[in-house]
């Protein structure tokens, strides 16, 4: 029995596919089968369920699961105590983001690498329920997420920003001249807004869920400054943070209110469990270069 394969086996688990999971480890899908096959012909078991369109673990496979994320975890913890003890700063770090925020990340970054230059990094972009997923998982160790009024739970959060939520209009439309509009106003309103998954746009659909209606969305775009461009051509009402609206003089924002939305941008890691040093350096870098912003 080889570590590498329960890092696989576990992979497996946690995509449920074959091919997302080789992907994540950066190897070949084959080798990934072929690895997980002999460590089912050595425990004389099949672990994997791949009868339906999701792979999952059989029974046996449940049971070993965390048996093996404990293993993994120990040589994590036996590599950690060895670089906290000499010092050294290597190895590699992942680091997720939104696609639309003000963080400094290319100074972050560049900064890092300049002080660590052994360190690996990897940064990948994803809505912020992926973000939250992959750190929980620990397959980041840090991103810049975008959350409504709740945090997410099991994180750790150094805000960045925060900010109301409008609804942006152009000049010329029917609520241009008004201030505020409240929540329930937009029921039958074509909206613009980010995906499904986005902080902002979770925080939207409580909202509505709560005020008894499913809101009305005719576009979708990925970052906020896009949303605004099409609402400024008159194609609905924008569901944006007001700083998008006060860099623009072709719209008007109107605050929304009962309830009122506000969302925020934070660098965010995991509160439990171990950080490499590397990790923790670059965490630290973040939270200098955001208090210096």
């Amino acid at each position: 029995m080889e570590l590498r394969q329960l890092e696989y086996f576990v992979a497996v688990v946690e995509e449920a596919n074959f091919t997302r999971a080789a992907e994540r480890l950066h190897v070949a899908q084959p080798g990934v089968s072929a690895q997980i096959k002999r460590l089912e012909h050595e425990l004389g078991q099949e672990l994997l369920d791949r009868s339906g369109r999701s792979v999952r673990p059989t029974e046996v496979g449940a049971a070993v699961l965390p048996y093996a994320r404990a293993a993994l975890s120990a040589v994590s913890g036996v590599r950690l105590a060895v670089e906290e003890l000499t010092g050294l700063v290597r190895g590699h770090v992942a680091i997720g983001t939104v696609t639309s925020h003000n963080v400094d990340l290319p100074t972050l970054l560049a900064e890092f690498h300049e002080d660590h230059p052994a360190v690996e990094i990897t940064l990948t972009t994803d809505s912020s329920d992926g973000l939250v997923d992959a750190l929980r998982g620990g397959r980041l160790d840090a991103a810049i997420i975008a959350y409504g009024t709740t945090p997410p739970p099991g994180l750790e959060l150094h805000v960045v920003t925060q900010d109301t939520i409008v609804a942006a209009v152009s000049r010329d439309h029917e609520l241009a001249k008004r201030s505020t509009i409240p929540l329930d106003a937009l029921r039958d309103r074509v909206l613009i807004a980010l995906p499904r998954g986005a902080g902002i746009r979770s925080l939207l659909d409580e909202a509505c869920a709560t005020a008894g209606f499913t809101p009305h969305i005719a576009f979708e775009a990925g970052t906020p400054a896009v949303l605004a461009e099409l609402a400024a051509r008159g194609l609905g009402i924008a569901i944006v943070p007001s700083g998008v609206v006060r860099r623009r003089e072709d719209l008007c924002a109107l605050t929304i209110t009962r309830p009122a939305l506000r969302g925020a941008l934070a660098f965010a890691w995991r509160a439990e469990g171990p950080v490499s040093p590397a990790a923790r350096a670059l965490i630290g870098r973040a939270r200098q270069l955001i208090g210096r912003a």
